[in-house]
């Protein structure tokens, strides 16, 4: 499974794709030079037991961490996700 994240003006997205075929997303909006907001979390039926939601999380707390970029949650799975991780919380914005 690949995981990518693709940006345009102000919306950002991790995508997960296997063999051609979406898997999941987690969108975000881009609220500043060094803060986004992750608003939505999607994952097909088929891939729900694969961790596929924490993966794409995990691929854009990747990318916070490299552009030094603090991370809003307001969907409920990744504020959830980010506040059970403590190995991941240093992204959070405060």
């Amino acid at each position: 499974m690949k995981i990518d994240i693709k940006e345009k003006e102000h919306k950002g997205f991790a995508v997960a794709m296997e063999n051609d075929k979406k898997a999941g997303s987690m969108t975000y909006s881009i609220a500043g030079e060094n803060h986004i907001i992750i608003d939505h979390t999607d994952v097909a039926n088929e891939f729900r037991e694969k961790s596929l939601g924490k993966k794409l999380l995990y691929k854009i707390v990747e990318m916070a961490r490299e552009k030094n970029i603090k991370i809003t949650p307001l969907c409920p799975f990744a504020n959830a996700m980010l506040q059970k991780n403590q190995d991941i919380q240093d992204v959070l914005k405060k």
